[in-house]
């Protein structure tokens, strides 16, 4: 069991099982060429989520310490030697985030942000949204896979608040995930683009929101939007078990739920 009293400060608790799995390579209790055991078993080892193991995973794997294989499972490529970690593994461990940390952060904050920005939208700001959201369809039509119109959509959510320091933090929240090796290395086991055209229907409804100027349904279309892309990474990128219900993060700990039909 995974004792997170004893987290040195500042790490964070997908770090800690990635170092106790680290250790476990040293002691050569997994060979090279070993598959190590599945997702589940682990989390119930350590007593976390299945999406912390996750995130341990993917760290060990941006150290080549591990192969990810989707539909197979999660292989040991490399064993470390004793304080064997460069200046950049280290940074990586002190500095980066989760991805399934990252977008409970978000849920949190932009879900709140849209149902206020619902009492203080303009009309310029619905149609600075409605073109982000046409240059979307547009570049997905395209097989394009940046994002930066999924990005402008959520900030001009922000700005329609007409607070400047609730930008800067959706902001930094983007700028996080877009330097985040952890995040793009998530993405690597991920080929299929398809699921972002889902999303576009999610931005569709949150708009609607927003032009109806229903803070209540702002908020849950918001929560409702990035619930799904949690729940679509969790899903595309299982090496073990391709129904994985993955709950971590599924709810908001902070209010009841409130299905999105009992806003009707």
């Amino acid at each position: 069991m995974m004792n997170t009293e004893s987290r040195p400060e500042g790490q964070r608790l997908y770090q800690q099982v990635g170092e106790e799995l680290r250790r476990a390579l040293e002691r050569g209790d997994y060979k090279i060429g070993e598959r190590l055991p599945p997702e589940r078993d682990i989390a119930e080892r350590f007593n976390v989520s299945r999406s912390v193991v996750r995130e341990a995973f993917i760290l060990l794997e941006l150290q080549n310490l591990i192969d990810i294989r989707h539909g197979s499972g999660v292989y040991v490529t490399g064993v470390p030697a004793p304080s064997d970690k460069s200046g950049d593994e280290e940074s990586i461990v002190r500095n980066d985030v989760g991805p399934f940390e990252l977008l409970q952060a978000r849920q949190l904050l932009e879900s709140n942000i849209a149902a206020f920005a619902a009492t203080q939208i303009t009309k310029t700001d619905l149609v600075a949204m409605r073109a982000a959201l046409e240059q979307e369809r547009e570049k997905l039509s395209r097989g394009d896979t940046d994002y930066t119109a999924d990005e402008e959509f959520h900030k001009l959510i922000a700005r329609a608040t007409q607070n400047g320091l609730m930008l800067e933090m959706v902001e930094l929240l983007w700028k996080r995930r877009l330097n985040s090796p952890m995040w793009n290395r998530l993405h690597v086991h991920i080929i299929d683009q398809g699921y972002r055209k889902k999303w576009q229907q999610d931005h569709l409804a949150i708009l609607n929101a927003l032009q109806l100027r229903d803070s209540a349904r702002a908020r849950q279309t918001m929560w409702q939007h990035l619930e799904n892309v949690k729940q679509t990474l969790l899903k595309l990128s299982d090496v073990d078990d391709p129904e994985f219900d993955g709950y971590l993060f599924s709810t908001n700990p902070l209010v009841p739920e409130h299905p999105l039909h009992s806003l009707d």
